[in-house]
């Protein structure tokens, strides 16, 4: 049989490599230490995973569910981006509850994108940024992210013949994968290039509740005139340690959710309704694991940090989201180092490349595992860095 020639396309995925990896050395029996894909070890708060329970119980739930979310759900963003960014929300027309945000930002070019339209990506940047515009027929144009300009996208180096023909761009703060964070004035750029090139602006922000350092991450929509050209992307996936239950939602203009809404309801049936309601719970609920997740995070952050730079690695510690961002040492690329330390010292990392050609010469290191097998990891490492 033959595949369409849009799969033909696509690169093998980047985490479902790494897994692949992982359980090749397993096989072999290997003690892997994985600091390489983002999935929170922390167990979901106890009184969520009870709002589940109860709401799976209730036939009411075992229905249908709408295809716009419940409307306590949308109330409870609303409120939530409210108290947390001030930024007001009609809970009908601007909010879309997602199977996870993934899906979301994989769909959004569905909706957005024709044949040879372009979408501007991060580079480096989440892959299915690309391989959603690739899959919706639309050619990626690469945003190269580098140290020296804070790993935020020079807008007035992307080429005008690409700039004629784009629809969509893609920021994402705190980023995936180089940690970097921003404040709300290059959102504030964005957002004005966005209207002045009849761009859809859309933000991926699976991270803005995982900041360290006094630091709090803005949402796109604090910017004037963001409900005109942008949307956002939430997640309750890491920040409430609920990566498997696959609850999020987009917000902002509420023409660009209107077509989301259009585009959904001839994709899928919605989203569980008790998985909603325990996304109630979650948004609603006390917040003190929050603070304890994100204390979690730092202290893995600075663990991992300062063994590094002990070793005379320079990196610098994030202020924000699950990861570190680290250049590989001299003579080594991304992809040897990764060899390298799953050959020696049975760890695994991310490759930089694998995020884009821009990520070269980086790894990225998740924060997702348990303290102890962090520091054991550290310990590896400083036998063989040097």
């Amino acid at each position: 049989m033959r595949t369409a020639r849009r799969i033909e396309k696509l690169p093998p995925y980047l985490f479902a490599e790494i897994d692949r990896k992982v359980a090749q050395a397993r096989a072999r029996g290997a003690d892997i230490i994985s600091f390489g894909v983002g999935d929170p070890d922390l167990p979901t708060a106890p009184h969520i995973v009870e709002a589940l329970i109860d709401a799976a119980r209730d036939p009411a739930t075992h229905r249908y569910p709408s295809y716009t979310g419940m409307p306590r759900f949308r109330e409870s963003i609303a409120s939530w981006y409210g108290s947390r960014f001030g930024v007001k929300l009609d809970s009908d027309d601007e909010i879309q509850p997602l199977v996870g945000s993934k899906e979301g930002i994989f769909h959004l070019p569905v909706a957005f994108v024709d044949p040879s339209d372009v979408v501007l990506v991060p580079d480096p940047g989440y892959p299915v940024y690309e391989t959603g515009t690739i899959l919706a027929g639309g050619e990626a144009v690469l945003m190269p992210l580098v140290p020296e300009n804070g790993f935020v996208p020079d807008l007035d180096a992307i080429p005008q013949g690409a700039l004629e023909r784009a629809t969509v761009m893609w920021l994402n703060y705190p980023s995936n994968p180089t940690s970097a964070t921003v404040d709300l004035s290059v959102f504030e750029r964005a957002v004005s290039f966005c209207k002045e090139h009849d761009l859809l602006l859309a933000h991926d922000a699976a991270y803005t509740e995982i900041t360290f350092d006094g630091y709090v991450a803005p949402s796109v929509l604090q910017a004037d005139g963001a409900m005109d050209c942008a949307v956002e992307f939430h997640s309750l996936s890491k920040s409430y340690n609920m990566t498997g239950w696959r609850v999020g939602w987009v917000a902002g203009s509420p023409t660009a959710i209107e077509a989301l809404k259009r585009l959904k309801t001839n994709i899928d049936s919605g989203v569980f309704d008790a998985l909603q309601r325990a996304g109630i719970a979650a948004l609603d609920g006390p917040g003190d694991h929050l603070k304890e997740t994100v204390e979690r995070y730092r202290r893995r952050r600075d663990l991992l940090c300062d063994g590094l730079k002990s070793m005379g690695v320079v990196v610098e510690p994030p202020r924000g989201s699950i990861y570190v961002w680290v250049p590989v040492p001299q003579g080594h690329t991304s992809e040897s180092f990764t060899t390298f330390l799953l050959d020696e010292t049975d760890i695994v990392v991310a490759p930089g490349n694998g995020y884009g050609p821009s990520g070269e010469g980086f790894v990225r290191f998740s924060l997702t595992i348990s303290d102890d097998r962090l520091e054991e990891g550290v310990e590896r490492l400083r036998k063989v860095v040097t």
